[in-house]
């Protein structure tokens, strides 16, 4: 079994614009006789599962999935060629066999938590993201974002806005984002992704890999 979530720390990286994180004491053990803490975050912080209701209007909340949908047997998909801003073409969308249910996307990108050069991951082509929903595939990424995430370095001929999410989403396949350690992992894996039982948009999640044989 093996870790493949980023740990929650106050301050830690979040999507521009997104709720900072904080973890705050309010007992100790010498006052109270205990250790509790308040965690301030939103519900898209660190490793977390996307539900259609983020993007969606009418988008199923996490409620309404089974807890066995946070359970998908993966396909990685090595894409650490990939550069800066780079889209991840339709081509590298594999056709996959019948017990598989989620591509995960393995960039690397995420030796770059924390830094400002997180936010230039590759992405998701519109045409890629289509190719996952007609095999009816979630999709997992070790980056903030299977859309392009805004920065400084954003280009002109990236797409606008979040049509791998509307595509995703739209057709009611989960999100899991922020992944890290894929390296870890066979090209063949279970993700175990549970989130905290909450009727919202999104949460974060303690994912784990198991490997196949």
């Amino acid at each position: 079994m093996h870790d493949l979530t980023q740990p929650i720390e106050t301050g830690m990286q979040t999507y521009p614009g997104d709720p900072a994180v904080n973890i705050e004491s309010v007992a100790e053990h010498d006052s109270v006789g205990y250790r509790e803490s308040r965690l301030t975050c939103g519900t898209h912080t660190g490793t977390h599962v996307d539900a259609p209701a983020h993007t969606e209007p009418d988008g199923k909340t996490l409620e309404e999935f089974d807890v066995a949908a946070f359970e998908r047997t993966c396909r990685r998909v090595d894409c650490q060629d990939l550069d800066a801003r780079e889209p991840i073409p339709a081509g590298r969308i594999p056709t996959v066999d019948s017990d598989v249910d989620c591509l995960v996307f393995w960039t690397g990108w995420d030796e770059h938590w924390n830094t400002d050069r997180y936010l230039d991951h590759p992405y998701l082509s519109p045409a890629a993201a289509e190719r996952c929903a007609e095999q009816g595939l979630a999709v997992g990424v070790d980056t903030l974002n299977p859309d392009p995430t805004p920065s400084e370095r954003s280009r002109a001929d990236e797409p606008d806005g979040f049509p791998a999410h509307h595509v995703l989403l739209g057709s009611e396949l989960l999100l899991f984002e922020n992944l890290t350690n894929l390296g870890a992992v066979s090209d063949r894996f279970e993700l175990r992704a549970s989130p905290i039982r909450i009727d919202g948009d999104g949460a974060p999640v303690r994912a784990i890999g198991v490997d196949r044989s």
